[in-house]
């Protein structure tokens, strides 16, 4: 198996509330992992000590076996981790082009000057056309982020992780606050780079049938317990899953 992404351990508490406790994972590159579990199961938290924005109380995080356990969210966005947020995160009053550009430049370590030879200019601009396109935006591109439905700024995140050059994407709760027509757009984005298998993905959800049509792999968190960890038939057919969403399973059960 070629892990790209690890934890071992890995373990936070708030006072005398343990949020995640002891979970160990192995993420394999270039696939889908979806993270399930009833409210307060601790899958943001597990998803912020992932990306940094939080310190866990014990254990480790490795990035293609390196320990990144004490880097920042910006290390970590450098070394190719891309996390979005369940609230959009875009330059409202940019263009599409613009907000994707800017993080083509970032990429590149490339920032305005007046002296700049055309040609670089062309590659940025063509870098950054290239991943509207990706997740479908192309004719939005003269467009201010500030006028784009919902869904829109989704798909307009999503290309700004991947001119990063991200190789992992973290997700947490793409659909979230999206009308039932807007679904199916980030969809058919997740599932279009998912099929390339260039990116890892790796996502929190709620809509179960989503989970079961795009995922590799599924890690259910419980108590902020690992409770489950395999493909989606086999944990669908999982007792002790059925129970956790049922609210039959009790503490000492997990």
């Amino acid at each position: 198996m070629d892990t790209i992404l690890e934890t071992k351990q890995l373990t936070i508490a708030f006072g005398g509330h343990v949020a995640v406790s002891e979970v160990n994972i192995e993420i394999e590159r270039n696939t889908l992992k979806s993270i399930i579990g009833p409210n307060g199961a601790g899958k943001t938290t597990f998803f912020n000590m992932i990306s940094g924005q939080l310190k866990p109380t014990k254990g480790q995080v490795f990035f293609k076996g390196k320990d990144i356990t004490k880097m920042s969210p910006t290390q970590r966005t450098r070394l190719g981790i891309g996390r979005s947020f369940q609230i959009t995160n875009v330059f409202p009053h940019l263009t599409c082009h613009e907000n994707v550009r800017l993080a083509v430049q970032a990429q590149m370590k490339v920032f305005y000057n007046m002296f700049s030879h055309f040609s670089r200019l062309n590659e940025i601009n063509e870098k950054a056309s290239e991943y509207l396109k990706m997740v479908k935006l192309e004719n939005k591109e003269k467009e201010l982020a500030v006028n784009l439905a919902h869904g829109e700024k989704r798909k307009l995140e999503i290309a700004m992780l991947l001119a990063l050059e991200t190789e992992i994407l973290l997700l947490d709760e793409p659909t979230a606050g999206m009308s039932l027509e807007e679904v199916p757009m980030i969809l058919d984005v997740i599932r279009t780079i998912r099929d390339e298998r260039k990116r890892t993905i790796v996502l929190i959800e709620h809509k179960m049938d989503m989970i079961l049509d795009l995922s590799d792999s599924i890690m259910v968190l419980f108590h902020g317990k690992l409770l489950a960890d395999g493909e989606p038939e086999e944990i669908m057919k999982n007792d002790q899953v059925q129970k956790a969403y049922l609210g039959g399973l009790q503490d000492d059960a997990s």
